[in-house]
């Protein structure tokens, strides 16, 4: 009987864990289910449409994960730490350059994001660089260029670097009352613990390979990272290819033309649920423009929607503890609506 008492709650507990792993698996396949009820072709269009995500995002995917692996079996971590020790202000916003100018997209940073605060590199830094990495990298800017030109680019970049710096300051300013000691959810990273403070420093081992144990973790470290990530993003992107079916491009430019404060305002909420992806969202944006939309409400859609859309806010919401997500989103909301209604202001005066 004693036994059976003892062997109960770690029963549960590795049941718990075990329904954890696989819930948002489980979320993934009870939506295809639910939709193939109703409308099986779309159902296999979603599981292709995801599929296919997960291949284009794959190679900055690879990329990031092997980063943070290769950062955390060298040692390296305490490096890159110890560069973001300098004046916060300085901190913040490399942060947000680096951000705007960095080819990750909104997916494939999460794997950086996560090893920066395990290292202990402060919020501020991070969410500066985190605000400022879905708006803009190179090949968007080339294609905003193309389709919206240049004077619309330069100012999304300028945005982008901006909200950067406007959101890592505010957190920083949180963090010096006392908020987000522990940035990351249990489990991720170190556990949620010391995103806020430098670690002990320890011997850098560039020949990681060589070493069994740091061999070891660095397959641990890609493996959890990579079944961590695929999860979230398969939902996100099932998620995603709903909205694009159920959620036509004709109510979208009804809903976001006009003039005014009132569509900035709109299209910074709109932005969240209505925003395709970057790419996409660059054509619509510039039918809506030539409808007679304001050039102002235009950015606030765009930086609305690169900053939460689903992919985006689910990665934030999976990696982060609820309040630094709400930060996240608040910050990415004001700072969308201020960016367009100064980007309206410029342009009437030009």
């Amino acid at each position: 009987m004693a036994d059976t008492t003892l062997a109960a709650p770690g029963l549960r507990s590795t049941l718990r864990s075990l329904w954890q792993d696989q819930r948002v698996w489980l979320a993934s396949a009870a939506i295809l289910a639910a939709v193939a009820v109703f409308d099986t072709p779309q159902a296999a269009e979603s599981a292709l449409f995801a599929g296919g995500a997960l291949l284009s995002t794959a190679p900055f995917l690879i990329l990031s994960i092997a980063i943070a692996a290769w950062a955390g079996a060298t040692g390296a971590d305490n490096l890159i730490a110890k560069a973001f020790t300098g004046a916060p202000l300085l901190m913040i916003g490399l942060g947000a350059l680096a951000g705007g100018i960095s080819p990750f997209c909104s997916c494939g940073v999460i794997p950086l994001i996560a090893a920066l605060l395990a290292m202990g590199v402060p919020l501020s830094a991070v969410m500066a660089f985190w605000l400022a990495s879905p708006i803009m990298d190179p090949s968007m800017f080339v294609l905003t260029t193309g389709v919206l030109g240049l004077e619309f680019a330069a100012a999304k970049a300028v945005t982008a670097i901006g909200l950067g710096v406007f959101g890592g300051t505010v957190v920083h300013l949180m963090m010096k009352g006392g908020a987000f000691a522990d940035p990351l959810r249990e489990g991720i990273g170190n556990g949620g613990c010391g995103g806020t403070r430098i670690r002990a420093p320890k011997p850098v081992v560039w020949r990681f390979w060589a070493d069994a144990d740091r061999l070891t973790k660095f397959g641990k470290t890609a493996l959890s990272t990579t079944l961590f990530l695929s999860k979230w993003l398969t939902l996100a992107f099932i998620l995603e290819s709903l909205m694009l079916a159920w959620i036509p491009a004709e109510t979208v430019t009804a809903t976001l033309g006009g003039e005014g404060l009132l569509p900035i305002v709109t299209a910074t909420l709109v932005g969240v649920p209505a925003y395709l992806n970057g790419y996409a969202a660059l054509p619509l944006v510039g039918g809506l423009i030539d409808q007679g939309m304001a050039p102002g409400a235009g950015m606030a859609f765009l930086v609305a929607g690169g900053v939460t859309s689903i992919p985006a806010a689910m990665a934030v919401w999976a990696l982060a503890r609820p309040q630094v997500f709400a930060v996240y989103i608040g910050l990415s909301l004001s700072g969308a609506f201020a960016s367009g209604l100064l980007f309206q202001l410029c342009t009437s005066m030009t």
